[in-house]
């Protein structure tokens, strides 16, 4: 897939609606979202592509999730930590895209 139809949001701090709106944007106008999320945000981000699959845009749904470990900042006793992540593929239903 292009990278001109796919859309990366990145997940933090800010409310999840916040989140939802950046992702259903996208959508709408036929593109793939990665949602991408490390750490305490995981739980987010899977909350955001509920939200958005089941609530805002029915005709999206989660194609892949991904999850890995990144090596992270080096911690008080010297050791590097480890920093779960997690991607979330989200796209619109082929039935859906054909419409348009």
């Amino acid at each position: 897939m292009s990278e001109a139809s796919e859309a990366v949001v990145l997940i933090g701090r800010k409310p999840t609606m916040n989140y939802v709106l950046a992702t259903t944007m996208p959508l709408s106008e036929g593109k793939t979202v990665v949602l991408k999320a490390r750490g305490r945000a995981i739980s987010k981000a899977v909350d955001v592509a509920q939200v958005v699959t089941r609530r805002f845009v029915q005709d999206a749904e989660i194609q892949s999730v991904s999850i890995g470990t990144e090596e992270g900042r080096v911690g008080q006793d010297g050791r590097p930590r480890s920093v779960s992540t997690i991607e979330i593929r989200i796209a619109p239903k082929k039935s859906s895209a054909k419409k348009k």
